[in-house]
């Protein structure tokens, strides 16, 4: 079948439910020589249409999970569903999935057209289909004007959207991308970020995104999962994931710049409960301070994103028990804000503040912080204190 067309309208329209597959991993394992264990009890399970980006550091296990969702790689233990289907020992050939890789493998002797009709000419597709899905996801993908060129005539982004393309005339359930804009320069990778978001909302098809680059996860993913070392960190939406995360790790890989760290003491007085150090003392907000009274008198790291600093008479945070005082190393203007770089008791703070503050190397500043917005998480296991995933979003995670 051909990709679904509203024939009163003549425009696309997304795929019927049978036409798209739910992903499902149970208690997944990847092992190398029974030594190294690459992805451990590894559980997702995805909703039709939705796409979800594994985002972690280098050798985290997100690229090896989407290899063996893929077939390219042998489940060690545990079960991969795609729809009701069990595919542990299904070849990746049947598993009706495509797979844009961060290498654009194009054929250089052929052309843009051939290279995209290559693999349905190997399924033994008849002409006609070939011709009408390669001109159509051409159309989709705006490289219809360029199927006669050699890949060594296009640029990164054209060879892109040609490795696109040769996924989409597959029709295939779901589809993976395993870094795929990384090839590109930075201006390319936004533009390509944008088209990749429009073409999984148009064609409505289960997407399994790979990336290290947490800004590509942040502006791509429905869910995205969180992976250190192996393991799962957190599942959840790009806006919970920022605002509640879980663990000290989840907190400073989201968001960029990343979140501040500042270990801390815990003082109660009265009513009121308090971050303390060299230099501040910074009340907490009622909801945090509910927990903070268990670590009273015990050290703490209070984490603050570089957002939700202020330079003291340049910002709307009003000063109430939240100053934090350093001295500048380094400023970075970026036009509407400037980040500073501010040493604080010797670990350094970074604070995204007003454009036009006036404020340079060596300056001692008093920084007011937004203490609605403030976390903390305990030293030893690193895990939040105050503050739980919202429960829907935990039940969508389903993990």
């Amino acid at each position: 079948m051909g990709l679904p067309q509203d024939s009163q309208r003549g425009k696309r329209v997304l795929p019927k439910e049978g036409q798209m597959a739910k992903i499902k991993l149970e208690h997944v394992y990847k092992r190398y020589g029974g030594k190294v264990t690459a992805v451990k009890d590894f559980n997702l399970e995805t909703e039709d249409g939705e796409f979800v980006v594994f985002v972690g550091p280098s050798g985290c296990g997100k690229t090896t999970t989407l290899r063996m969702i893929a077939g390219l790689e042998d489940i060690t233990e545990g079960q991969l569903f795609i729809g009701d289907r069990l595919v542990n020992d299904v070849p990746p050939k049947d598993r009706d999935i495509a797979m844009v890789f961060q290498n654009y493998a194009l054929y250089p002797h052929m052309n843009v057209y051939e290279n995209m009709a290559f693999g349905l000419r190997l399924r033994k597709v008849h002409k006609d289909e070939i011709d009408r899905r390669v001109k159509e996801a051409a159309r989709i993908i705006k490289i219809d004007h360029l199927l006669q060129r050699k890949p060594r005539e296009l640029s990164g982004g054209q060879r892109q959207r040609v490795a696109m393309g040769r996924a989409i005339v597959r029709e295939p359930k779901v589809f993976l991308f395993d870094e795929p804009l990384s090839n590109l320069d930075a201006k390319l990778r936004v533009e390509m970020r944008a088209e990749i978001s429009k073409l999984q909302r148009r064609l409505g098809v289960t997407t399994v995104y790979v990336t290290h680059d947490q800004v590509e996860a942040m502006t791509l993913g429905t869910r995205i999962v969180v992976m250190k070392d192996g393991e799962v960190l957190q599942v959840d939406s790009p806006l919970n994931l920022y605002d509640f995360p879980e663990t000290k790790f989840v907190a400073g890989f989201i968001g960029s710049p990343s979140m501040n760290f500042i270990r801390s003491r815990v003082v109660t007085e009265g009513e009121h409960v308090y971050f303390t150090g060299e230099g501040f003392k910074v009340r907490a907000n009622p909801t945090l301070a509910t927990n903070l009274r268990a670590y009273n008198g015990k050290e703490v790291w209070m984490g603050i994103r570089p957002e939700h600093l202020g330079h003291k008479g340049w910002t709307p945070i009003p000063e109430d028990n939240n100053v934090v005082r350093g001295k500048v190393e380094v400023v970075e203007p970026l036009g509407a804000d400037t980040e500073i770089h501010v040493d604080v008791m010797g670990g350094m703070v970074t604070a995204k503040v007003d454009g036009h503050a006036m404020v340079l190397p060596g300056d001692s500043v008093e920084l007011l912080v937004d203490t609605s917005k403030l976390h903390a998480f305990d030293v030893d296991s690193e895990k939040a204190i105050g503050h739980a995933t919202l429960p829907t979003s935990r039940e969508k995670a389903k993990v």
